[in-house]
């Protein structure tokens, strides 16, 4: 069965960094998109970055300049860089892959920026 799991969240505290992965298993069809996304306490799910198959970027204005989104097509993976962390950025983090006809969630993982 495909599917996405994260992995690399974790307790930071302030100006530190995080590097999460997300890696597909299984028969995953061909996406177009591939993105992270985070949810916080009390918040709605944002979009925080994302790629396209011709390797564009996107980013929220909330992370642009702290956070970098990569993939390794080889290993199946996509990653989140997250330096200088902030509170705000408390969430539990979801990556998801967007194809033609397919739309992957992973789990998530937890990231917990505090001193």
């Amino acid at each position: 069965q495909e599917q996405l799991k994260e992995s690399g969240g974790g307790l930071v505290q302030p100006g530190g960094s995080l590097r999460l992965s997300c890696t597909a298993s299984g028969s995953i069809s061909r996406v177009n998109i591939q993105a992270w996304y985070r949810q916080g306490p009390g918040k709605q799910r944002e979009l925080v970055a994302s790629i396209y198959d011709g390797g564009t970027t996107n980013y929220a204005d909330s992370v642009l300049g702290r956070f970098t989104i990569s993939r390794d097509s080889d290993k199946n993976t996509v990653y989140l860089q997250m330096t200088d962390l902030k509170p705000a950025d408390t969430a539990v983090y979801y990556c998801r892959w967007v194809g033609k006809a397919v739309d992957y969630w992973g789990l998530g993982t937890q990231v917990t920026v505090s001193s």
